[in-house]
């Protein structure tokens, strides 16, 4: 979790997260304004003239940031219809949790394996 949306909050997550050169989808915001300006291939979608997705040919893309406002939209909703109210000292946990299920959302059967495998049997 981020603590504001400044772009010097923003840059060195992007810069951690992100090899150079790569792409990076963002909305309008103002404090997206830069990442080309520091190694990255930029394009921005723009709501507020009703923009949601586009192909850049010059990225060979669709250009869109539908996806991430889905995660985002759906754990709301997961944290609201599921828990009266989370802390803030817990909400990174919560986050992951909802990570986890998000990304195994079209293969559930997966997810008990896969949690069973990181324990050990029993001896016994």
């Amino acid at each position: 979790m981020v603590p504001n949306q400044r772009r010097t909050t923003l840059e060195p997550l992007v810069t951690a997260h992100v090899r150079i050169g790569g792409n990076v989808h963002t909305d309008e915001l103002r404090s997206y304004a830069s990442p080309s300006n520091i190694g990255y291939r930029h394009a921005r979608v723009n709501h507020g003239a009703m923009e949601y997705a586009y192909y850049d040919y010059r990225l060979a893309e669709t250009v869109t940031v539908n996806g991430i406002e889905n995660f985002w939209r759906h754990l709301k909703c997961s944290i609201n219809g599921t828990h009266t109210s989370i802390s803030a000292k817990h909400l990174n946990s919560y986050v992951k949790e909802f990570e986890y299920r998000f990304n195994r959302r079209n293969r559930p059967e997966a997810m008990l394996a896969e949690l069973l495998s990181k324990f050990r049997p029993l001896n016994g």
